[in-house]
């Protein structure tokens, strides 16, 4: 047997056993709060040790008239937001991916802006500027304060949120698309009306329906901007439910974990048609070789398409962003948009430790490094199993990688409370700083898995394979080649990881220890207590992390293709 030979097969044999590190660690963040979500659904005394009288809740907790309400609330929401989405993200992507839109890559940066901007923060941005005396009134006369706390209110923020993923998905799929097709049509006779329904729409079609089942998904599993705006109103949606039911005395454990298997039921199904809709067959326009991509001029339509453009960037990026910003620059909220009243005495308070401001942003950084930390170790170790191996363990590591994907972080949340608090555990993570790290790396192990998995796939195999031959261990050979190679991909999912993280709202409110405070919390409590400009200061700093951050992550990765291409 040729020394190639032993190594794969010490190969195979080394990835068994790092598989086996692996899964443990992937039970432990993502199967574990989940199974005791279901368990807890099941059997309602669980928490005490208890499996005495199963399914005895479920009937009530069903049959609970609000949760009816709650449930058709966010699949409405979930459909308006849709309905905002395409009607904005659609049109966009048409003319960005068919036409030679004058600053095309500005416009992608501006447009990943709002989707990088918390959603809790652009509505806190946005309650500023619409509500009664907001800043809309102060400068034109008059407000939409009774238009923003209502469906509608909740659906147009969403959709100013989202509307990206769809922008991209359309943008990207349409340039795919050779422009001699379309010439083609015109050639034969075909009025644009049919080169647009005949040809551009479905070959598009699958990229939009899969884009616009990605924000429904993400829209029911928001809990920041309902539970800002919404709530006001009493348009109240699974999300706010469970919230409720875990800090509203009594404290309904068994109707949380029901409400948030109903919430995972609704997300899964959104993901599982995202992706029978990306991998199914659809129509190909590949000729069997590479086509240069020939985009159309706008002509005479030009200034409309770029004021569409100036529009939605003006209300998707610019207002949010210029409400948190005047909002924390503004000494008093009553003395209103005056020179006077122009100040920079919060972010002062901030670098003074008011309220506890350095703290929450030291913790937040800590917890986000951690988490970006053991995610991209895992991820890199799964990867390589799922990319080198085909076994049946590899196939199980792979699923339980990808199913925070279709886990709100509301659900994660709930499982970790559950799991973490049952009386039998000699020790728990509950109450402590961990129990944080374990919601962050369940909820963002995905991104790091996905951005190792491409890496690893583009390395092949051939130098991993030499050094076999010359007598290379399997850790010299990861540690050594594989991940130097791979590193700036990993560095920038941990970046990502870490952007996400150190800002993210629910389960830091429903999972954090006592005396513990985040950004994302700090920023939250300062809302609730009237000290807006101090929150929206903070909300500044969180702004420049989450823009910050994706763009050196974006170089990174840039760098990475180019060192190992």
């Amino acid at each position: 047997m040729t020394t190639l030979a032993k190594g794969k097969i010490n190969d195979r044999q080394n990835g068994g056993g790092i598989a086996a590190l692996v899964v443990p660690v992937l039970l432990l963040l993502v199967a574990f709060p989940l199974l005791f979500i279901v368990l807890q659904a099941i059997f309602p005394d669980i928490g005490k040790g208890s499996l005495a009288e199963p399914f005895s809740l479920v009937g009530k907790t069903l049959s609970d008239e609000r949760l009816i309400t709650w449930t058709l609330n966010t699949l409405k929401l979930g459909t308006g937001v849709v309905l905002g989405a395409a009607f904005v993200g659609v049109p966009l992507g048409l003319l960005r991916g068919l036409f030679r839109m004058p600053g095309g890559a500005l416009w992608d940066v501006i447009f990943t802006v709002p989707f990088a901007i918390p959603p809790y923060i652009a509505a806190l941005g946005w309650i500023f500027s619409l509500q009664r005396r907001g800043y809309l009134e102060q400068l034109l006369g008059f407000n939409l304060g009774q238009f923003l706390f209502s469906y509608w209110g909740v659906v147009f923020v969403m959709t100013l949120n989202v509307f990206p993923v769809v922008y991209f998905a359309v943008s990207r799929s349409v340039a795919s698309i050779s422009g001699r097709y379309l010439e083609a049509a015109r050639v034969c006779g075909a009025s644009p009306r049919v080169g647009l329904t005949r040809i551009l729409l479905p070959l598009t079609l699958p990229a939009i329906a899969a884009s616009l089942l990605l924000v429904f998904a993400m829209s029911i599993e928001e809990f920041g901007t309902p539970a800002v705006l919404a709530a006001r109103s009493g348009f109240l949606v699974l999300v706010t439910g469970i919230e409720q039911r875990l800090t509203d005395y009594p404290i309904d454990m068994p109707g949380a974990s029901i409400l948030s298997i109903i919430l995972v039921l609704l997300a899964f199904a959104a993901f599982m048609g995202q992706n029978w809709l990306v991998n199914r067959r659809d129509s190909g326009t590949a000729s069997g070789k590479p086509t240069r991509q020939e985009q159309m001029e706008l002509g005479p339509y030009a200034p409309l398409a770029v004021g569409f453009f100036v529009l939605v960037a003006l209300v998707g990026t610019i207002l949010p962003i210029a409400g948190v910003l005047l909002t924390a620059s503004t000494r008093t909220i009553s003395g209103g948009l005056s020179l006077s009243n122009l100040s920079l005495d919060h972010f002062r308070m901030l670098g003074d430790n008011t309220a506890g401001a350095l703290e929450a942003l030291i913790t937040s950084f800590t917890l986000g490094i951690s988490a970006a930390v053991i995610t991209g170790l895992i991820g890199v170790l799964t990867a390589l199993v799922t990319v080198r191996q085909k076994t049946f363990l590899a196939r199980i590591l792979d699923f339980l990688s990808l199913i925070p994907n279709t886990i709100p972080g509301v659900v994660i949340a709930v499982g970790l409370i559950l799991a973490w608090t049952q009386p039998w555990l000699p020790v728990t993570a509950y109450n402590t700083p961990w129990v944080l790290v374990f919601a962050y790396c369940g909820l963002l192990l995905p991104y790091p898995v996905r951005y190792a998995t491409t890496a690893i796939r583009q390395l092949g195999t051939g130098m991993e394979d030499a050094a076999r031959v010359f007598g290379a261990r399997p850790i010299t050979t990861i540690r050594r080649i594989v991940i130097p190679l791979i590193f700036p991909s990993m560095l920038a999912a941990m970046l990502l990881v870490f952007a996400v993280a150190s800002r993210e709202l629910v389960a830091t409110i429903l999972l954090a220890p006592l005396g513990t405070v985040t950004i994302a919390t700090f920023i939250w409590s300062q809302f609730d207590q009237g000290s807006v400009g101090l929150g929206m200061a903070m909300s500044s700093v969180a702004i420049l992390i989450t823009l910050t951050v994706p763009a050196l992550a974006a170089l990174l990765t840039r760098g990475g293709k180019s060192r190992t291409s």
